[in-house]
């Protein structure tokens, strides 16, 4: 009666052993994406990339609009006020047209290969959440298979310990009526 007893015992800590390894497991797959995603691999950056990256922000940010109207200004004020001899760019402002449709021109494809080399992060990025969740759902299901058979084991160890209960209240059961 004692062994049958600690046999329902063991089985149920051998039940509890392999969730709490289960568990382990699973936290142990999850650091390691987290630490994938807190330590990615290091981009490989070209001169040429780093440049256009750093002319893509100068050119968008309010420091080169408010430097540029300035210069304009100044170029501006300077060939309309100095005397007619002193001007290098006249009213129509030919070489001023000129020096705006340079940068322009210059300006365009350089912040095109910066947005190109964006998108290209973005659509890693994209792929890494896709890996990501990609593999969560992967973890889903291996997590509820495990879980099956969790509750599948569960069920048969409850129906084997109920059936030594009956067999252990039954022996009980007769032992007692052997002493009435």
């Amino acid at each position: 009666m004692d062994q049958d007893i600690e046999k329902l015992l063991n089985a149920e800590s051998e039940q509890i052993i392999k969730l709490q390894q289960i568990v382990k497991k699973t936290i142990e797959d999850e650091n390691l994406i987290i630490q994938n995603l807190l330590h990615p691999p290091k981009e490989i950056v070209t001169k040429g990339q780093n440049i256009s990256d750093k002319v893509a922000r100068f050119g968008g940010s309010w420091l080169f609009i408010i430097s540029f109207l300035s210069l304009l200004t100044v170029w501006i004020l300077f060939n309309v006020l100095v005397p007619k001899g002193d001007q290098f760019d006249p009213y129509p402002f030919i070489l001023m047209n000129l020096v705006l449709s340079c940068v322009a021109a210059l300006q365009a494809p350089i912040i095109m290969m910066s947005q190109n080399r964006q998108e290209e992060k973005d659509r890693k990025r994209s792929e890494n959440d896709y890996l990501i969740n990609l593999k969560a759902e992967l973890e889903i299901r291996s997590l509820n298979q495990k879980l099956d058979l969790l509750v599948q084991e569960q069920i048969k160890v409850l129906f084997d310990s109920q059936a030594k209960q009956m067999e252990i209240l039954k022996k009980i059961e007769s032992h007692l009526e052997k002493h009435k």
